[in-house]
């Protein structure tokens, strides 16, 4: 997945996210993808919840508002991926 986001001209990180991880509405200066590899992620985008779960992805476009919290008992790993400039 790395190698396919990357291709797409995405700078890509890993991060785990413990349980109970939240973070509120926020935006960014460019695209980005956040593909979820283990546990459970609700995304918020624009007022719209998605509940992403291992091989689950969404993009997040630029300066759109959006909010993520782990959700359940295990850690979430996630690729985050930014568009390059």
């Amino acid at each position: 997945m790395r190698r396919k986001l990357t291709s797409e001209g995405y700078s890509v990180a890993r991060y785990v996210y413990p349980k109970g991880t939240v973070f509120s509405d926020h935006t960014h200066s460019m695209d980005k993808k956040d593909v979820v590899l283990e546990g459970e992620f609700l995304i918020t985008l624009e007022g719209e919840e998605f509940v992403l779960r291992a091989g689950d992805s969404i993009e997040v476009p630029c300066n759109a508002a959006h909010s993520a919290q782990v959700v359940g008992e295990v850690s979430v790993v996630s690729l985050d991926a930014v568009k390059k400039v």
